[in-house]
Order: structure tokens, then sequence, then C-alpha cells
């Protein structure tokens, strides 16, 4: 088991930080009654990096909710385009030392696109870029925690068993773990709309990753329909996976005590709610 499975399943979600990271981002938390929290340390849409407030920093190393961040959305580590690695190879390495400064239990990235060329090609390229950071980063920075996509164009992993070659293409790295998105893994096929459904999925993940590769689940229901291969979220309960599905996070020995945060839409009052439906499923 990994060390960020807790005794009861903490639930929370992303939290806005302009303002203050500390200041505005666990005010907001203690808004929606969230148990853990993610945030941004960057403009998530943009290539510029952000030094931290120290005084804000130290808040956050201060408190005893679990908190993740989350790399910008444009990070692309297997894209045949030059300056776009570059940048974000520049990005995530920023990005990790920022979680480092936070006290983050993981930084989660997307696990991007070949664009072209195909997937075995777009694999060799994130090798390549991703390793040598690693091994600079060293043992200072959280575990990076790769997050499967919807499975839309030349996605380089979308579906649990998507995992294995992209961690095959990493030597099975010690320093790297998985975020779970259940509204991706919705839209990449895996049929997650019963409690059946997400046991199939979690027990596939424990056989060919393992249990201890997951640090943190994003909760989010979907507004497409599975298999649709598109990024939709939806609020727990009002889109194509339903409620009751997410109670088996709970207690599934893949997920059980394993952080989660949503991403579903805001703001404070229907976050507030969905943070309050997934405890009222928590045993």
């Amino acid at each position: 088991m990994n060390d960020n499975r807790h005794p009861f399943t903490p639930v929370g979600a992303h939290v806005p930080v302009a303002g203050g990271m500390a200041t505005k981002g666990l005010a907001y938390a203690d808004t929606i009654g969230a148990e853990t929290i993610q945030v941004f340390t960057s403009n998530p849409r943009g290539w510029a990096t952000k030094e931290g407030d120290p005084k804000q920093d130290a808040r956050m190393r201060g408190i005893d909710l679990p908190v993740f961040v989350h790399s910008p959305y444009l990070i692309n580590l297997g894209t045949p385009n030059e300056e776009t690695a570059c940048k974000s190879t520049h990005s995530l390495g920023h990005t990790m030392r920022r979680g480092a400064d936070i006290g983050a239990g993981g930084v989660v990235v997307h696990t991007g696109s070949a664009v072209s060329g195909g997937r075995e090609a777009g694999l060799a390229r994130t090798r390549e870029r991703l390793m040598p950071l690693l091994e600079e980063l060293g043992e200072d920075v959280p575990p990076l925690l790769l997050e499967p996509m919807a499975g839309q164009g030349q996605v380089l992993c979308a579906t649990v068993d998507d995992l294995v070659p992209y961690f095959e293409a990493l030597d099975w790295h010690p320093n790297v773990g998985v975020c779970l998105d259940t509204a991706h893994l919705f839209a990449a096929g895996h049929d997650i709309s019963t409690r059946a459904g997400m046991r199939e999925a979690l027990d596939r993940f424990g056989e060919v990753v393992g249990a201890e590769r997951l640090h943190l689940i994003h909760a989010n229901d979907s507004k497409a329909p599975c298999g649709s291969n598109k990024d939709r979220h939806e609020n727990i309960g009002k889109g194509h996976i339903g409620a009751e599905p997410f109670a088996e996070l709970f207690t599934h020995p893949v997920t059980a005590g394993v952080p989660i945060t949503l991403e579903t839409p805001g703001p404070e009052e229907p976050h507030g709610e969905d943070v309050a439906t997934l405890k009222g499923l928590r045993p």
C-alpha cells in the first residue's frame, strides 16, 4: 500500500487559489467541507511559471489536509514538436518543485498525446524527455501521478491497460504513480455506471498496475456517454455514471483510503453538495 492511504477515504475538491493559495484555497475548502484538496501552482492554460509566496507555502505545509497539485494542461511530453516538448519539460519540473514547496502528496500530469506518428513513437518521446527529469529531481519532489485521458485523438493512455506500456516506457520508475479520473475512464470505454462495472475496472487496475501505484482519484460524473472519448465532467449523480457506483471507491481494496478530489462544475454550493454526496456514500 502507498503512503497516501488513510484510515478513512478523504473527500475533497480542486480549490481556487487566486488571492493566495492558503488564504483563498483553505477558506474555500472549509466552506465546502473538503478533507483533501488539489491546486494549481501556476496558470493551468499557459506556459508562464510562477514562484510561490513563502508565507502561503509555509501555511500549506502546516495543514493536516492531504494536498495535491495539478500541472498545466498544455504539458505534452509525447509531442513531436520540440518547442512544445521543451516548454513541457520546464513546466513540469517547475510544478514538481512547487509541489515540494507546499508539501504536496503528488503532482498530477495528463499522460499526453503522440499528436502524430502513433502511440509507440509518442511513448518513446515521453521516455526520452521524462526519464532525465525524474532522475534530476530525485526524491526531493512528490510522486508524479499519471492521469489517463478520455481517449481522444492519439492520446498515449486512456484505459487501465494503456497504463502498462506507459509504465514500461518509464521502467516502472519508483516515483511515478497514478491518478484515476472516473469521467476519463468512462469516456475511454470502462462502463463504471454500476458498482459491478466500477469493481471490474478497479480489479483490472490492481491486476495490471498494482494498488500501490494509486495515489489519487478524481471523482467526476460524465456529461458524455460511455466510450465517447469526450472529456465532459458533470456533478455527482447528474451524469451518465450516476452517484451509486462511487460507493465502490470507499470499499474496494484498490481505492479504499486513497484521497478523492472532485473536479466537477462549481462554485461553492454545487461543490459542497458533491462533497456531501460522496461522504454520504462512505461507510
